[in-house]
């Protein structure tokens, strides 16, 4: 109860400061180069990713990018919701918010995104338009960064806001000028080949561009977001050979960088931007002021938040049971009870009741490790790394019908994470595509990337044992409470939406 007390007080302390936030595009980000008009634009759009409030609401769900992530790996019936406490995303894990077209969680992905996209428009009209190639470096770079974030905006509504891939289908909305009104829906081909657009223009722009740091978008990032927009599409070889680019370029995340080790008391975290993995990502400091609203307060037991107080964010038992006994990620996931002197884990499927059941508390925690330790967080956020990239490229190609090559690149992978790969030899077909689903699944636990992994293979998931709703149950990747819906807001205020 004290532990309640505490986090309600402070809570609505919070209430009454941070709803009146208005100047998140006006700080300062701690990812920043120079500071030219444009650059300086597009530092707020940087900022926008991670800020509070920038979906339009003063919600605890509010939160930028991770926030919309957490959201879709609950869709994607990987990440459970063990406590409903305090509410947040209880709706979701119940899945009525994505059908009410009333809820926040519809709202607040839609404004986030059009707010990119809109401002993105902006700083390429200031940089001559869309046809324009500019003659600066710098405005290259900056050219090309805005339409990487345009088509990032694009591609995630298309994911949320889309049950499927069908290219005839209305869609939503298409912005690529500033300053137009209200405009309806586009087909999903219209919208797929603006992505495709941008992100080709990207690739070409970023050419030689050094970032300052991995806040910012550079080519390898925009190949990234290509691949995954090429794989959305059916386009699998070409986004196996985007995925391949990247794979050269990149180490992969080792095996102490993948898990805490009791022994050594050391590995794992999946907090430090300076990870040679990550490919894009950004460096919190106590300068970013976040708090109890952040990923880090919804998703780690060590930060003084809500999956501290009680409502956990578990894995999946049926996924967890589905991690082969040699692979160290099984360690990643434990369940915890509190002592008083610190906690002890037990494995994440161990019978019994526990204060935090089957919690990723190997993979991602605060340093300190001390259950509801962190107060301002100062832990990375992760936008993309490269081991996403291996196995995308392993399914890709074995989508592409080049079995021999994807089986390759997922033993060569998997060899940083199981000890006997040898089973994916006797892997061929469907056998093998559901085994590199699995893996992907496994490896990007908690990191917004099931949820596109899912709709890509059409799959049909299964809630384990330990959800709270609609456990035991399937669903196919089209089901409309797996998507989301327009919002009232947007039906209200555009009239050519139909």
């Amino acid at each position: 109860m004290k532990k309640i007390l505490i986090l309600s007080s402070l809570m609505g302390l919070l209430l009454t400061t941070t709803s009146c936030r208005e100047e998140f595009l006006q700080s300062e980000p701690t990812e920043t180069l120079a500071n030219p008009p444009a650059q300086a634009k597009l530092n707020g759009l940087y900022l926008m990713m991670v800020n509070t409030g920038t979906g339009g609401t003063t919600g605890h769900d509010d939160y930028g990018q991770k926030g919309y992530d957490l959201v879709s790996d609950m869709l994607s019936a990987d990440m459970v919701l063990s406590g409903v406490t305090y509410g947040w995303y209880r709706n979701i894990a119940n899945l009525t918010a994505t059908t009410d077209f009333t809820n926040n969680a519809n709202y607040q992905p839609w404004r986030y995104y059009y707010r990119i996209a809109y401002a993105a428009n902006d700083v390429i009209a200031g940089l001559g338009g869309n046809d324009a190639v500019p003659a600066s470096a710098a405005d290259k770079a900056a050219m090309g960064q805005a339409k990487a974030m345009r088509a990032y905006a694009y591609f995630y509504l298309t994911q949320y806001f889309t049950t499927k891939y069908d290219p005839a289908a209305p869609a939503i909305p298409l912005y690529i000028d500033a300053g137009v009104q209200a405009q309806p829906k586009a087909t999903q081909s219209e919208i797929y080949a603006q992505i495709v657009k941008d992100l080709t223009d990207a690739v070409t722009l970023l050419q030689g561009f050094s970032r300052a740091n991995k806040g910012v978008i550079n080519q390898d990032v925009a190949k990234g977001l290509l691949a995954y927009t090429y794989a959305a599409m059916g386009e699998n070889a070409k986004a196996a050979t985007l995925s391949q680019e990247i794979m050269a370029k990149f180490p992969k995340t080792t095996k102490e960088e993948t898990v805490f080790d009791e022994v050594t008391g050391s590995g794992g975290g999946f907090n430090d931007l300076k990870t040679n993995s990550w490919m894009w990502g950004f460096d919190l400091t106590e300068a970013n002021d976040l708090d109890l609203i952040s990923w880090w307060g919804q998703a780690d037991i060590f930060t003084y938040s809500y999956s501290w107080v009680g409502d956990a964010k578990s894995i999946d038992l049926d996924l967890y049971n589905a991690i082969r006994a040699d692979d160290i990620r099984k360690n990643q996931f434990v369940s915890i009870n509190e002592t008083a002197d610190g906690f002890t884990m037990a494995p994440a499927n161990a019978p019994g009741a526990f204060d935090y059941p089957s919690v990723p508390a190997n993979k991602f925690y605060a340093p300190g490790r001390t259950i509801g330790g962190q107060r301002i967080v100062t832990t990375d956020y992760l936008f993309m790394r490269a081991d996403e990239f291996h196995l995308l490229a392993a399914e890709t190609l074995a989508k592409s019908g080049n079995e021999g090559q994807a089986k390759t690149i997922l033993k060569d992978f998997l060899t940083q994470r199981i000890t006997d790969v040898s089973y994916i030899d006797g892997l061929s077909g469907t056998a093998l595509l559901n085994e590199i689903y699995l893996q992907t699944k496994i490896e990007l636990w908690g990191e917004g990337k099931s949820y596109l992994a899912m709709k890509r293979n059409k799959a049909t998931i299964k809630r384990g044992p330990n959800h709270l709703f609609y456990a035991g149950q399937t669903f196919s990747y089209d089901d409309d409470r797996l998507s989301m819906d327009i919002p009232q807001a947007e039906i209200n205020n555009n009239p050519k939406l139909k």
